[in-house]
């Protein structure tokens, strides 16, 4: 659809005015003495601005912002060294100021619309207890055309390259959409008999089987012929930005999907949002505001690994079906043997239905029974399997035990 950039464009700049208006009265609104700024019609009007200037997608990659970890009780700096850069991704390491041995743990995350930092609370939490790197994904809209596609084949390179850079012993941990690409990788490692095999393989909420316990989003790849997403969703990149003649999936088409399928969630919070605001329960009110900033933050992905992991994994069901061909070499997670097998499910997960991750231990029957454990977490969906007390109380514990029992 090439007006779907133009057209979404248009749109940010007939709202810009409002947006600007409503953060300036907003700040002026700060500025008030006292006890005029605690009017009821006053705070009212604030907090109705500062929604306002907020009300629309960003093409800016938050920082990761984290400068410091607890490590055995005590706060520890950290710094985010580049060990390496593509044109399409930097891995980075999260270097902490300590001299203490622990786990090397490699993070793949999600390239579905969101940048990186949408999983900085995995990273976060990792952090205190192992030696983490991270695959930072880059902006599609920001990469010169001259540097080529980038599909499904090339993300699975990336994860292979990324473990063969780190060595032996490294642990992989994927949060969502990579699972596929990461247990393929591995299962290319593994038939090489590679050294860089990894230790163990934590795959979270990850569509590795999406005939099991189809949801609304495996229910519209199906039915939809790979034509019908081709034509709707993908656009190219404008020639203001450096990516310009890229074909693209936009962020703002996926964020907009995303939002969709949860309205009411989305409509409650920001009315909480309101409400909190007129009611100055600023710790409350800024927890939700961190939390849209980092979900309003796009990236557009490239066109070739949209439409072919549409395709292969979520139509064809490839790599369920043992028939994912890459490079030109069949995936065979059979030939894994030596790296151990850890997933994790949400029980109310409607974005990566229950069981879809647990498939992996079928197409692994080489690894021993004993270094194979699938966990699913009662209560929480997809983001809080991730994110949120419920991962760091119950499931982090179960993700550290694995990794150090391995």
């Amino acid at each position: 659809m090439p007006m779907l950039y133009a057209t979404y464009e248009l749109n940010r700049r007939m709202g810009s005015p409002v947006v600007a208006a409503s953060a300036l009265t907003a700040r002026a609104l700060q500025t008030l003495p006292s006890p005029v700024a605690k009017r009821r019609s006053v705070r009212h009007l604030r907090a109705a601005c500062e929604i306002a200037a907020k009300a629309r997608p960003t093409h800016t990659r938050p920082e990761f912002g984290i400068t410091g970890v607890p490590v055995e009780g005590v706060e520890v700096a950290v710094t985010e060294r580049a060990l390496y850069a593509t044109p399409f991704a930097t891995l980075i390491n999260f270097a902490k100021d300590v001299a203490v041995d622990q786990p090397r743990v490699l993070v793949v995350g999600p390239m579905s619309g969101h940048f990186t930092t949408l999983i900085r609370p995995t990273i976060r939490t990792l952090l205190s207890d192992h030696d983490v790197y991270v695959l930072d994904w880059r902006n599609a809209r920001d990469i010169p055309v001259e540097y080529g596609a980038f599909g499904l084949d090339d993300y699975i390179a990336h994860v292979q390259n990324a473990l063969r850079h780190l060595g032996p012993g490294t642990h992989v941990v994927s949060v969502c959409q990579p699972a596929v690409p990461v247990l393929a990788a591995v299962s290319l490692l593994a038939a090489d008999d590679d050294p860089a095999q990894p230790a163990s393989m934590t795959l979270i909420a990850g569509p590795i089987d999406t005939r099991v316990n189809p949801n609304a989003v495996n229910l519209m790849a199906d039915k939809r012929p790979l034509s019908y997403f081709e034509k709707r969703v993908i656009t190219t990149v404008p020639g203001r930005y450096r990516g310009a003649g890229r074909r693209v999936y936009p962020g703002f088409v996926q964020l907009a999907a995303f939002m969709s399928m949860n309205r009411r969630r989305h409509v409650t919070a920001h009315i909480d949002l309101y409400r909190d605001l007129v009611a100055g329960k600023t710790e409350k009110a800024a927890a939700t505001r961190d939390f849209y900033d980092e979900y309003g933050a796009v990236m557009d992905v490239p066109a070739e690994f949209y439409l072919e992991t549409v395709s292969r994994i979520f139509q064809e069901h490839l790599f369920a079906r043992g028939e994912l061909d890459v490079a030109g070499r069949r995936v065979d997670p059979s030939a894994i043997t030596r790296t151990a097998l850890l997933t994790v499910e949400g029980g109310n997960d409607d974005i990566c239905s229950p069981g879809q991750t647990e498939a992996a231990h079928a197409l692994c029957p080489a690894i021993p029974a004993e270094r194979k454990r699938h966990y699913l977490q009662p209560g929480v969906g997809h983001y809080g399997v991730f994110s949120g007390s419920r991962w760091e109380a119950e499931i982090y514990p179960v993700v550290r035990e694995f990794i150090a029992a391995s």
